[in-house]
């Protein structure tokens, strides 16, 4: 209709957050929005990530190509990321990519003096710079109760003799280009479920045709209580639109027992990050990223309608 707008604002609520996981809702907006941000999460948010290795000495069981790509994949943490140059596109080196403004380098110096086998892991790698270094998820352990792991990431075993010696650049990237780049372990969204029960059709089943119905669903979305003997919603978000629940109605010959449908404006996140960058500024470097390519296709848009108003002098001024 002339004159109407889609114009819609989205809206987030934070559910849950740690500095390696995040659950949030997304409403007022549609799944190409909720898939955009997802894949731009996973994606296009740049981290640093271990990129060219020199091995000098390498005296262990595994060779210089499998120690590289072990490199590779340990994350570093990439707060400043977001700022760093990518190395093609550096002046500062001319796009070699070893300068302070696009890249970052360890050395990792380890031999084994003794008959106990030598664990070389991560925290053996020495950084030029203190603000990237290999992430410790002694923190993150700590904070979940779990056993805590001081070591680091195992990069290779080195028996009596044996010695590892090399020099590392790390680079910024983007998990488009490479899965080491990519800031995010998981990262999924469902549409949010709303759920009703017709009270008036469950009246009429008996206390143990309820208990049965309520079991029939795979997950815990539903509970009988044991005092009034009335079937209460109780965790809408585990439903895994399944349809377990309404074949079971249907074939009690109770079709229409429950009503289960999506919200297809809300939607549901759960972010888990690598420890590159917290969970937190994760989503926030994707919402900059994401406006960022709206505002480039909004120009786009703009350039096209210059060339159908000014013809063939829109696209020779720009060079076409």
């Amino acid at each position: 209709m002339e004159g109407s707008s889609y114009q819609r604002f989205p809206k987030v609520k934070i559910r849950e957050l740690r500095d390696d996981y995040a659950k949030f809702e997304l409403r007022d907006t549609d799944a190409s929005m909720a898939n955009a941000l997802r894949r731009v999460m996973i994606a296009e948010v740049p981290t640093i990530a271990i990129d060219l290795v020199e091995i000098e000495v390498n005296s262990s069981v595994l060779n210089d190509e499998f120690i590289a790509h072990r490199l590779g994949l340990i994350p570093l943490t990439s707060e400043r990321a977001m700022s760093m140059r990518f190395s093609r596109d550096c002046d500062a080196c001319d796009g070699d990519g070893q300068c302070e403004f696009c890249s970052v380098e360890f050395h990792l110096r380890a031999k084994c003096h003794s008959d106990q086998t030598l664990d070389v892991t991560s925290k053996d790698l020495y950084s030029s710079d203190h603000t990237v270094v290999p992430v410790d998820f002694s923190d993150s352990a700590a904070a979940t109760g779990e056993a805590l792991d001081t070591k680091g990431i195992i990069i290779v075993k080195l028996r009596r003799g044996q010695e590892l010696r090399l020099r590392a650049i790390a680079r910024k990237g983007i998990g488009k280009d490479h899965a080491k780049w990519s800031p995010a372990a998981t990262v999924t969204f469902m549409y949010e479920p709303s759920i009703h029960i017709n009270e008036d059709l469950m009246e009429t089943l008996t206390l143990e045709e309820k208990r049965t119905w309520v079991e029939s669903c795979p997950t815990r979305v539903f509970e009988l209580d044991t005092v009034t003997h009335q079937v209460m919603v109780v965790d809408p978000e585990a439903y895994t639109y399944d349809d377990e629940v309404i074949k079971k109605a249907e074939a009690m010959g109770k079709a229409g027992l429950v009503d289960i449908t999506a919200r297809e404006d809300s939607f549901i996140f759960t972010v888990e990050s690598t420890g590159a960058i917290k969970a937190s500024q994760l989503i926030l470097n994707a919402i900059d990223i994401l406006k960022q390519k709206l505002d480039a296709v909004r120009l786009s848009d703009d350039t096209v309608e210059a060339d159908d108003q000014f013809g063939e002098l829109g696209a020779h001024m720009r060079g076409g």
